[in-house]
């Protein structure tokens, strides 16, 4: 049965829809970068090119499953949604990054190892070497062992005196920053291969892998030792304006001589307590309080209860966040943190540099590290004349649907022009924002399934006007066959637009590269064309139904189908008869 006159509001459903194309031209022209253009992907503008070239500790070749897990984390660390663009290839040992625009710091930071440990701090900070300053006396208490209780006071042993000058505290030799099972010894234990590297290939010598084995090796022997008068020579000479050999590749079992990430300071850190393998979850954010951008890391149950077990027997003493074997941030323990809660990162972050560092450490670390090539451009693979081409191609079908919904069903050929053009208009301010806010590019594919999803919306219309026809063929006026036919009518369009959107969710979730934007811009035009059919088309159908010159036969283009119903009547009146 229709909905009465007095259930219908088309004004307010027209108003609900203006409103939010404004909120949407808001939003596009008033925040972010302003930019009312959306991001173009590779093969429409080009990009950046990055060679992410693996370096393991023993200069082995990396084994092809070492490689596809970290094109995988890459991937996702990149791609977040899967509709960024970018590409991650295997090239022979290395990986090949391509990401759209010329941002080479984001080619670059995606091929971060992400080895995340939480270290006590034992010594420091002192100032870099590179810095030009003296380094200070003392500066931090001298650490207990990580999971022990922390002594009442500490004082150096009576018979050794304490040196002069030391950028750290004097360390007893009987007692070690931290428990270990590796020996008291200047050199590391031997460099294991990473989980999957070959074990059998060693590295040509004088090969670049064995020149970065041996540098490894070198900063392991200096930075890593156990033997305090090591790590004071390793403080003094550690040069935190160079590029970092044993970036990733540091053992978490042994102590570690570190620069912070803005390399102006020297920390000398015990055994790691918890690594990055036992974050549940991280997510970066503003503390208002604070007036700064931090990252909250959220531990595994194991995790969770070794850190409140740490924190309150280390209450007031520094424990160092690093990242890659760089100190990101090495706050003082203020009180124990109850197991289960969030723990936060703080570093000098910008929005960006926080949301990367949160999106990083959620989807793990590298079973590799890398170094980084510089970054090359990229031509568009497909340029400005195939984004014209496609884009004239969608003109010309939208034309000729419009051209055939004016023959078809006269002016109300012209509600359908109207609701896809006001669709076109919130599908395009939603590109915008989504390329600003998840990192959307736009490339052919993504056209594609635009253009499919707008041609979608016309089927809704067509559904609707072939209810009302059927409607009017009983017998019924056009006023009153437009609610009849739009309650038949949105049932099939509900029906019709969920297939596709689990046609589409399926495609993404289970499709890679380029027809996963695909599969995303047809499922978003997908729910844009109920929300356009809802709030747009329906509602002014409905005025239409009001007016006297829509009602019109010659108007509507209904003409043909109320003859047809004067002849079943006629015709069902003489069977009476008869």
């Amino acid at each position: 049965m229709a909905p009465s006159n007095g259930s219908v509001h088309p004004a307010r459903s027209l108003a609900l829809f203006g409103a939010i194309v404004v909120a949407l031209y808001a939003l596009v022209f008033f925040t972010g970068d302003k930019s009312p253009t959306p991001k173009l992907g590779i093969d429409l503008q080009g990009g950046t090119r990055v060679t992410l070239t693996a370096r393991t500790p023993d200069g082995s070749s990396p084994s092809e499953d070492s490689l596809r897990q970290a094109q995988q984390i890459i991937e996702t660390r990149v791609n977040g949604l899967g509709v960024s663009g970018s590409e991650v290839v295997i090239d022979g040992d290395n990986l090949v990054i391509t990401v759209p625009g010329d941002d080479s710091a984001q080619a670059k930071t995606l091929g971060q190892t992400a080895r995340l440990y939480i270290r006590p701090v034992i010594g420091g900070p002192i100032a870099s070497s590179n810095s030009g300053a003296q380094p200070p006396a003392e500066q931090a208490p001298a650490e207990p062992a990580p999971g022990a209780p922390a002594p009442a006071g500490e004082a150096p042993a009576p018979d050794v005196p304490e040196p002069q000058g030391r950028p750290f505290p004097a360390q007893d030799p009987a007692e070690p920053p931290a428990p270990t099972e590796t020996p008291s010894t200047t050199e590391p234990a031997p460099a294991t291969p990473p989980d999957g590297a070959s074990e059998t290939e060693t590295p040509v010598p004088g090969s670049p892998q064995a020149q970065a084995a041996a540098d490894i090796a070198a900063a392991k022997a200096m930075r890593q030792s156990t033997d305090p008068a090591v790590q004071q020579e390793a403080a003094l000479s550690l040069d935190c304006s160079a590029a970092d050999p044993l970036a990733g590749n540091d053992d978490p079992a042994l102590p570690l001589v570190a620069c912070s990430t803005d390399s102006t300071s020297v920390y000398l850190l015990g055994p790691s307590i918890i690594d990055g393998q036992q974050i549940e979850d991280a997510t970066s954010g503003f503390n208002s309080q604070q007036s700064r951008y931090e990252v909250s890391l959220t531990f595994d149950n194991e995790g969770s209860t070794t850190w409140a077990q740490f924190t309150a027997a280390n209450i007031g003493k520094q424990a160092a966040f690093t990242l890659d074997s760089k100190v990101v941030s090495a706050p003082v323990i203020q009180g124990a943190t109850p197991a289960g809660s969030a723990t936060s990162i703080t570093g000098n972050f910008t929005n960006t540099q926080a949301t990367e560092l949160a999106n990083t450490l959620k989807y793990g670390s590298l079973p590799l590290s890398f170094v980084a090539s510089e970054a090359e451009t990229v031509s568009a693979t497909l340029g400005f004349a195939s984004l014209e081409a496609g884009l004239i191609a969608g003109a010309v079908g939208l034309l000729l649907v419009l051209i055939f919904c004016l023959a078809y069903y006269r002016l109300l050929g012209i509600l359908t022009a109207l609701s896809l053009v006001l669709s076109g208009l919130a599908v395009y301010a939603v590109m915008v924002l989504l390329g600003r806010y998840i990192g959307f590019t736009l490339d052919l594919a993504g056209i594609a399934g635009l253009i499919i999803g707008i041609g979608m919306t016309a089927d809704s219309f067509v559904v609707f006007f072939e209810r009302i026809k059927d409607e009017i063929r009983e017998g019924r006026s056009f006023r009153s066959a437009v609610p009849r036919g739009w309650a038949r009518a949105r049932r099939t369009i509900l029906s019709g637009n969920a297939v596709s959107f689990i046609a589409a969710a399926v495609l993404y979730v289970l499709a890679v590269g380029q027809v996963r934007g695909f599969a995303f811009t047809l499922g978003l035009t997908t729910i844009l064309d109920v929300v356009v059919v809802f709030l747009v088309t329906w509602p002014l159908v409905h005025l239409a139904s009001k007016s006297k010159f829509w009602s019109k036969p010659s108007v509507n283009g209904l003409g043909a189908i109320q003859e047809v119903a004067r002849e079943r009547q006629l015709a069902a009146a003489a069977a009476k008869e008869a």
